[in-house]
């Protein structure tokens, strides 16, 4: 049997200026960071011919087409030859649609385990455009890199997507003080509400690829908030950085009308009243976490504690996709 596990996300600068409509015009940058918690899977030779899924819900097919799962089947399709036998079975710390990456996590870590079953090696940028191979290529995903490229990367890494699609990977070189003010005083509540990201990201795709003027200039704004974040983080500004992500949830609402709601906009407006110096919702937006940068840690856990809303605590992952047992 082997198994794999691939970090989830947060995105700390410069999201949304990884999907293809926006950088293959205009270059995109955002900074990620992978957390400590992951989305695992196993996968295992049955005794038996066939294919066995088991994620939140059961699969038995005999050939590959027949499979209901897209990345499953299209990661098998890729990969898969002769005859399937094969069981996968994929768990998560946090469920699906909350905002994290899951779906880029997931998509590296089956790919992992599937080279690894076969004893082939695969490199994490590799890895990475494989899996946006087959959610943005293939399934025709309106999502970006970033999620693919931070699971199987891992650590707090500097994107840039060039027009060609090609990325380059550095890591945001910041001290160990600044890691730690991050991890201490990065606070990340769960709203209650899930959702897909599919149709803000749809919105987005499609106002940008028809030179939305809004939507362009917003994106632009957001790049550069991404790349003072990065300068801000360098320089050990931590305070200044959580201000900026005020700045920078501000602008991510003028997206789409779908990026917030009244009770999250309530949340938000209770957290900077209550020790946070800013903060913002993670993901494409309409649910999930919502990330702050508190200044006074313990005032804002207990009002948000109040409000109902449970803390997820983390730290950084330093390791990105990754076989932990063989």
């Amino acid at each position: 049997m082997i198994t794999t596990r691939s970090p989830l996300r947060i995105s700390l600068g410069g999201g949304g200026t990884d999907l293809p409509s926006y950088y293959r015009d205009h270059g995109g940058f955002l900074i990620a960071g992978a957390i400590d918690r992951f989305v695992y899977v196993n996968v295992l030779r049955p005794f038996t011919p066939g294919i066995f899924l088991k994620y939140s819900k059961f699969e038995r097919a005999d050939q590959v087409d027949q499979v209901e799962h897209p990345i499953i089947r299209e990661a098998l399709r890729l990969i898969e030859t002769g005859r399937p036998q094969v069981e996968i079975t994929a768990l998560a710390d946090i469920p699906a649609g909350t905002g994290l990456g899951s779906s880029g996590s997931f998509t590296t870590a089956l790919l992992k385990a599937l080279y690894a079953q076969r004893m082939r090696m695969i490199d994490p940028k590799d890895l990475a455009e494989l899996a946006c191979r087959i959610e943005i290529d293939i399934l025709g995903e309106p999502v970006g890199k970033q999620d693919q490229y931070i699971a199987a990367c891992g650590g707090i890494t500097c994107f840039t997507f060039n027009p060609d699609g090609s990325v380059d990977v550095q890591p945001l070189e910041i001290d160990r003080d600044t890691r730690f003010d991050l991890e201490d005083n990065l606070l990340m509540f769960f709203t209650g509400f899930s959702r897909s990201a599919g149709s803000i990201l749809k919105d987005q795709k499609d106002r940008t690829q028809s030179q939305d003027a809004a939507m362009v200039a917003n994106l632009h704004y957001v790049k550069e908030l991404g790349l003072r974040s990065k300068d801000m983080l360098m320089q050990g500004r931590a305070a200044d950085f959580g201000a900026l992500m005020h700045e920078h949830w501000e602008h991510k609402k003028k997206r789409s009308s779908g990026m917030s709601m009244a009770e999250i906009d309530e949340w938000y407006e209770l957290g900077r009243k209550n020790g946070a110096i800013g903060g913002k919702l993670v993901g494409a937006g309409g649910g999930g976490f919502l990330l702050f940068y508190a200044e006074d840690r313990n005032r804002l856990r207990h009002a948000m504690a109040r409000a109902g809303l449970e803390e997820v605590r983390f730290r950084f992952e330093l390791e990105g996709t990754k076989v932990v047992l063989s």
